[in-house]
C-alpha cells in the first residue's frame, strides 16, 4: 500500500519489521531472574506459601528467584519514594526479567497489600522502564470456592504495567486445606496447575527476555522522540 493512502503516518518512524531482531545471535545464558510478590501480612499467609512453592519449582526449572516482603512498605504517597522499602522494591523490579504476583481474594478483589506494591512501581524510572516487556504470572488463593476475581484484576494491572502476562494462571480454592502444617502444598490438581504455570513462565521468559526491547518498541514513542529531536535541531539553528 503506498504511503499516500496513509496520510496520518510518519513513514520515517515505521520502518519494516526487523525479523533478525527476534532472533539475536547471542542469547543470554544466565538463569531467568524472577521476582515474587505476595499480598498478605498474616503469619501463616497462604499467598506467601503459594509463592514459596512457586519459587521451589522455579529453582527446579533453572530460574533465580527473589522475594519482596511487604511488611513495612508504606501506603502509596504516604512516604517519599526514597523510603527504604520502596527503594528495595524498585531495585528488585529492575533486577527481574519476570514476576509472579500471588494475592488472596478479599471482598471479591485482590488485597490492598498487593495493590500497594504495584502502585509503588512506576512505569518509568528516568530512562529505565522497570516492568515493560517483562513476563508475569498471576496467582490467587481463595478462602472458599474457586474464584478468578483477583487474577483477572492482576491481569489488567499487568497490561497497564506493559508486562507480557502469560496465558496460564493459578487459583487455589479453600487454600487452608491445600497446605500442610509445614507450609508445603499438598499434591492435587491445584499443585499440578501451579507446576504448569511456573513452567510456562520460565519458557516465556527465556523466549522474550532478549527481544523485549524490540517487542515493546512503539511507533507512537518513536514519533514523539523524532518530533522532540526535530524541535531541538530547529532551535539550535536559530
Amino acid at each position: 500500500m503506498p504511503d499516500d493512502l496513509l496520510p496520518g503516518l510518519d513513514p520515517d518512524c515505521l520502518p519494516p519489521i526487523d525479523r533478525a531482531a527476534l532472533f539475536p545471535a547471542a542469547h543470554s545464558m544466565h538463569p531467568p531472574r524472577i521476582l515474587l510478590l505476595y499480598g498478605s501480612l498474616r503469619q501463616r499467609s497462604f499467598s506467601r506459601l503459594l509463592a514459596e512453592e512457586a519459587a521451589r519449582l522455579l529453582h527446579r526449572l533453572g530460574a533465580e528467584t527473589r522475594f519482596f516482603h511487604p511488611a513495612g512498605l508504606p501506603l502509596p504517597d504516604d512516604a517519599a519514594d526514597t523510603h527504604p522499602k520502596v527503594a528495595e522494591l524498585r531495585e528488585l523490579c529492575q533486577w527481574a526479567e519476570g514476576m509472579v504476583w500471588s494475592s488472596p481474594e478479599r471482598h471479591g478483589a485482590m488485597t490492598g497489600v498487593m495493590k500497594a506494591q504495584i502502585d509503588w512501581i512506576p512505569l518509568a524510572l528516568g530512562a529505565v522502564r522497570p516492568t515493560q516487556g517483562k513476563t508475569l504470572a498471576v496467582m490467587q488463593v481463595c478462602g472458599g470456592s474457586q474464584s478468578f476475581n483477583a487474577v483477572n484484576q492482576m491481569r489488567v494491572l499487568g497490561r497497564w504495567m506493559r508486562m507480557l502476562t502469560i496465558p496460564n494462571q493459578s487459583s487455589v480454592a479453600k487454600a487452608y486445606e491445600e497446605f500442610d502444617e509445614a507450609g508445603r502444598m499438598r499434591p492435587s490438581p491445584y499443585y499440578d496447575r501451579l507446576v504448569d504455570v511456573m513452567e510456562e513462565l520460565v519458557k516465556f521468559t527465556l523466549l522474550t527476555r532478549d527481544v523485549s526491547p524490540f517487542l515493546v518498541d512503539r511507533y507512537s514513542e518513536r514519533r514523539e522522540a523524532h518530533a522532540a529531536l526535530s524541535a531541538r535541531v530547529a532551535q539550535d539553528k536559530l
